[in-house]
């Protein structure tokens, strides 16, 4: 019985030796390769696109870089750090080279030098959010000119990079800056809505706009669904979860109380901001969503179906209902919204200054905590309280 305990243990141990050799051989295979593209990349002829263009590309990269510096030292800095890191790297000495490349490359990022001749930072900034909003810039900076990095900002900058920098910093900077940029697109959204047919979120598209067949949608953006004893479900809609985001509490309204269409209703919580929605419906609250209040996050994946916040026994469905859409009206009715909320959006943001850290389309999820409570306020009235 020892023997084959022992005999257990050694194959055990073995196959976790084997996995790890043969990890560490694949991890040095493929520095290897990187290594060989980091050598053969400098000795190319780019002079047709860009007369100072270097570039070094790897399979399957984890994201494809821009460097723009006038100092060729910074530039291989960059190539031989990332690339054995496993980005995609192009870099150029000038600024007016870089625009021509982002117009015929697409890049995840531009890093690019503030003191430049011709074309500073700020102004290749400046350019690249205006021809490409979807690259990031990072700006690299001494540290004599961190205030005026930091400026930049405002002009669509997503962050700044000091220099001189290590080796282990610039990749843990990238690293960070990768996960800020794949966590802004995860929170972009399209001003596009449809309606969906599958229940849950089988059906439902990222990043755009959605509606259930079936189901009203009230002018509150609210919706309401109906079943044949005349018990409406309530919840809120798509543009309101989306565009308020992640709800901290919820405060359900008491069973038994009876309500008239347009009376509060329920109240959801983001941090220390409220917005109480007002029913869409006459009529008696018969049932209220605990499981739905000690699980808001499921209204991220949903709003509808099983997220419904509370259920009435409604009485004057048939005059009522005349006040809601449903459908293609509802489709509409939503793009209509999501354009003057574009527009309100901006001007506000306009009032605080800081209108150009936005892409041109302005739609994030969660994007009103954005705002200040002044702001805020203004939103909530224009759109849930009507």
């Amino acid at each position: 019985m020892a023997l084959f305990i022992l005999a257990i243990v050694i194959f055990i141990t073995a196959d976790v030796l084997i996995r790890m050799i043969s990890k560490r051989m694949t991890e040095q295979k493929q520095k290897k390769e990187r290594e060989q593209v980091l050598q053969e990349s400098l000795k190319l002829d780019f002079t047709g696109e860009a007369k100072t263009l270097k570039r070094a590309q790897v399979d399957n990269p984890k994201a494809r870089i821009l460097c723009v510096d006038d100092e060729e030292v910074i530039l291989g800095s960059f190539r031989k750090i990332l690339v054995l890191d496993g980005y995609s790297v192009d870099t150029v000495e000038n600024g007016q080279e870089a625009l021509g490349l982002i117009q015929k490359h697409h890049y995840d990022f531009v890093f690019t030098d503030l003191k430049m001749p011709m074309m500073d930072g700020v102004e290749v900034c400046k350019s690249v959010k205006h021809l490409r909003p979807d690259i990031d810039v990072i700006i690299i900076t001494g540290y004599a000119s961190i205030e005026t990095a930091v400026e930049t900002m405002k002009y669509g900058a997503l962050d700044y990079v000091e220099k001189p920098f290590t080796e282990d910093e610039l990749i843990a900077f990238v690293k960070k800056s990768l996960i800020k940029r794949q966590d802004k697109i995860q929170k972009q959204l399209k001003p596009k809505v449809h309606i969906t047919h599958l229940p849950a979120s089988d059906d439902f598209i990222q990043g755009e706009f959605s509606i259930p067949g079936g189901v009203f949608i009230a002018k509150n953006h609210t919706w309401v669904s109906m079943n044949q004893e005349g018990i409406a479900k309530v919840g809120i809609d798509d543009f309101a979860q989306k565009l308020i985001g992640k709800v901290s509490s919820l405060e359900l309204p008491n069973l038994g109380m009876t309500i008239k269409a347009g009376q509060p209703l329920f109240t959801i919580k983001q941090g220390n901001r409220t917005v109480t929605f007002s029913s869409p419906v006459s009529g008696k609250v018969a049932q209220v969503n605990t499981l739905l209040q000690d699980n808001l996050d499921a209204l991220e994946v949903t709003p509808y179906e099983r997220n419904w916040v509370c259920a009435l026994d409604a009485e004057n469905l048939d005059n009522e209902i005349k006040e809601m859409t449903i459908g293609k009206s509802a489709v509409t009715f939503f793009q209509d919204d999501i354009e003057k909320f574009k527009t309100m959006f901006m001007e506000l943001l306009k009032s605080e200054k800081k209108s150009d850290e936005y892409l041109e389309d302005g739609l994030f999820i969660g994007q009103l905590g954005d705002l200040t409570d002044v702001n805020w306020n203004k939103i909530i009235a224009e759109f849930f309280i009507r």
